[in-house]
């Protein structure tokens, strides 16, 4: 190739790599096929966190004839090892090895216990419903264990690719890739809702040993790929004579730092308030409008194409040394909106609207995520180690989540009976009043959200501060924090 060819060549390369959404996450250490083949374990948790919450709970429920109890028991038994995400990502802060890999030991064992409760789910799930050989209550066992460990290997897998992507990235490049990764996440159960409602459309025990066995072994190739040669060795970090620092005084440590405490609280409430309406957009939606169950549908789209475009505008505003507190404050602030205009929605019966309030939910949510959890990795870059910073941050996200949801439905049920029962009286007597109810409750959850990161936001510093981070940073005497970005 003449010298003419291979400078087109290169500009045609530069010009695609440019036009690719978040091309701007790579560094010069971290370039975008690398750093796109790393977030491949956020489409192997999506897959998961997919098969667990929507296709096994329709599988369980309407094919295999397991009580609505029981399902919502086994789909909540992966909530249990949430909290120990914060352990988690301070054990591969500290873990010994002669290799010098701390994050990668991690993943890999997250990845062999999803594995092996995939494995062994189908099965269970037979047994459990009364269709396998043997006592039932070996159908218990299995099942829990099984959900336990998918739930238990999709936590560890997160937290320890979180902070491996902390340590790859760059102090100017973190906030777009986080945003990338949770992309990837999304991207991930949108497919796999597809690829697995599909497979087991026409539905046989048979099938469904194929489908999850076979959700196991592409998890493990996603995730096997994901982390070929991405953690660079680092002996003298890992050696095992290292001392090591005790996990309650680390802990102590970063709850002694000002915001940690009000920005894990915000994200709880954030959180939950967000989740409450996971299970009850569709329903609304088909009780309060009549929609249709095609329309219904793709509200999920409408939600997707929100939190898509809140990924975005996150990525970008942080590009620009925008502030991640006062961003998450932002999307809390869409959100309160957004349930409002679904609230009004079934008060004028404007379908238009309520769709137009289900973008806003994806997008106040987008902007909630991103904009906490980099606060988040700001806190590590604070002399904080990054896996206990983003462990305690996911704990907190998924366990409020899963509580929000479940809250919800049980907030509507409430409202439901009372509601037939005229306790509230002929004016809220319609449908649209049990689900009102969870959707004020939401709103003020994010109002409490707001009070608490506010703060945070309206404490961030100017621009001379920043350059006199940089400056530092500069020459080594201390790491330029995320959380020292001017404000918007």
């Amino acid at each position: 190739m003449t010298p003419q060819a291979e400078k087109i060549a290169a500009a045609w390369r530069q010009l695609f790599v440019s036009m690719l959404p978040f091309s701007d996450s790579a560094s010069k250490d971290l370039p975008i096929s690398r750093l796109l083949r790393l977030s491949l374990f956020q489409i192997s948790t999506g897959m998961a966190a997919v098969l667990l919450t929507g296709t096994l709970n329709r599988v369980m429920i309407v094919e295999l004839g397991v009580s609505g109890t029981l399902v919502a028991l086994m789909v909540s038994l992966p909530l249990l090892f949430a909290p120990m995400r914060a352990l988690i990502g301070f054990k591969s802060d500290i873990h010994k090895s002669y290799l010098g890999w701390r994050r990668t030991p991690f993943i890999f064992m997250g990845t062999m216990a999803q594995y092996a409760g995939l494995a062994i789910m189908p099965f269970a799930l037979l047994i459990l419903s009364g269709d396998g050989q043997g006592p039932i209550i070996f159908g218990h066992i299995g099942a829990a264990l099984a959900f336990l460990l998918v739930g238990a290997g999709m936590h560890t897998t997160q937290t320890a690719g979180l902070a491996l992507a902390t340590d790859l990235a760059t102090d100017e490049t973190r906030p777009r890739v986080v945003a990338l990764l949770y992309v990837m996440l999304l991207v991930g159960m949108l497919i796999s809702s597809l690829i697995l409602g599909g497979l087991l459309a026409d539905f046989n025990a048979m099938r469904l040993i194929q489908v999850i066995q076979g959700a196991a072994v592409v998890s493990f190739i996603l995730n096997a790929v994901a982390v070929w040669k991405q953690e660079i060795r680092n002996p003298a970090l890992t050696a095992p004579d290292r001392k090591r620092p005790i996990f309650k005084d680390q802990w102590n440590l970063l709850m002694q730092q000002g915001r940690t405490v009000r920005l894990l609280v915000a994200t709880g409430l954030g959180a939950g308030a967000f989740a409450m309406q996971d299970v009850l957009l569709e329903p609304y939606g088909a009780e309060v409008l009549g929609m249709d169950v095609g329309s219904t549908t793709a509200l999920t789209a409408l939600w997707a194409a929100g939190t898509l475009t809140g990924f975005a505008f996150a990525s970008q505003q942080l590009s620009r040394e925008g502030e991640a507190h006062r961003l998450a404050g932002y999307g809390a602030l869409i959100g309160v909106v957004a349930f409002a205009c679904v609230i009004l929605a079934g008060a004028l019966s404007l379908t238009p609207l309520f769709c137009l309030g289900v973008i806003g939910i994806g997008l106040g949510g987008g902007l909630f995520s991103i904009g906490t959890l980099t606060a988040a990795m700001a806190l590590a870059s604070e002399g904080q180690q990054s896996g206990l910073a983003l462990g305690a941050w996911g704990g907190v996200q998924a366990t409020a989540a899963g509580l929000g949801i479940a809250l919800g439905g049980g907030i509507r049920d409430l409202g439901a009976q009372m509601t037939a029962s005229g306790a509230l009286g002929a004016a809220f007597s319609g449908p649209a009043t049990s689900y009102g109810i969870v959707y004020h409750f939401e709103i003020g959850l994010l109002f409490a959200a707001l009070v608490a990161i506010g703060p945070l936001a309206k404490h961030a510093p100017g621009p001379s501060k920043i350059r006199e981070a940089q400056e530092i940073n500069n020459t080594g005497e201390r790491r330029f924090g995320l959380s020292e970005f001017p404000t918007l």
